[in-house]
């Protein structure tokens, strides 16, 4: 075997070995040199079919690379900064809302989540507000059923970008680091939804004991 045919055996083990890779990023990176082992192999041998399929290959594996690691950058930064979905833009579809539509019900089939690009709207099992460049529906993903946790209501005109759940899997099944900080933001609006949650019932228990205590409600200190 001479230097030529250790190119292209080369190029083979490459191949093989990207069709083993279970995460995207690797995968890509593999197919990227294998591709450009292969090319050398068929300038080589003077097989110009082998060169341009391996180029036609190229800038689709190094596009896709590059998306990938940009999605996993922002989101890194999205988790350690505001809660924001902005980088889904690519995956997903925009979708207007009138005064007073109500966008989905508590407990309603859940395949979607929503980011707010303007408007405002309202949860009112917990009176929380989703304004510009909030995140909502994202924990009926992770609830029992993929139910509705809550209800959404679009209080003032405005436009959302729908990201579906298949979209989301597939993002999370393609690379962990994406899913690490997915739930990572969705642990973070779990939280501050049950803070609101906790605040609203001190609130009406405040309000209960006011109505009981004042003269309307008969007791006397």
């Amino acid at each position: 075997m001479n230097w030529i045919e250790a190119i292209g055996y080369l190029g083979t083990a490459l191949t093989i070995a990207s069709s083993a890779m279970s995460t995207m990023i690797p995968l890509r990176i593999i197919s990227l040199c294998a591709s450009c082992a292969v090319v050398t192999y068929g300038v080589l041998i003077g097989s110009m079919p082998v060169v341009l399929t391996e180029c036609i290959q190229i800038p689709f594996n190094a596009y896709r690379l590059w998306e990938m690691v940009r999605l996993v950058r922002q989101a890194e930064a999205a988790a350690s900064g505001s809660l924001t979905l902005e980088w889904l833009a690519p995956f997903g579809s925009r979708r207007r809302f009138g005064t007073g539509e109500t966008v989905f019900r508590k407990g309603d089939p859940a395949d979607e989540l929503y980011y707010i690009e303007s408007g405002v709207f309202l949860v009112p099992e917990v009176g929380y507000e989703v304004r510009t460049g909030g995140i909502v529906g994202e924990l009926g993903l992770l609830s029992p059923g993929n139910t509705r946790t809550a209800s959404l209501v679009c209080m003032q005109a405005g436009r959302a970008l729908r990201v579906s759940y298949s979209e989301v899997k597939q993002l999370y099944y393609q690379n962990p680091e994406f899913g690490f900080y997915f739930l990572k933001l969705t642990s973070e609006r779990l939280f501050h939804t049950a803070g609101g949650s906790e605040r609203i019932a001190a609130g009406e228990c405040f309000r209960a004991c006011s109505a009981g205590c004042g003269p309307a409600g008969g007791a006397r200190p």
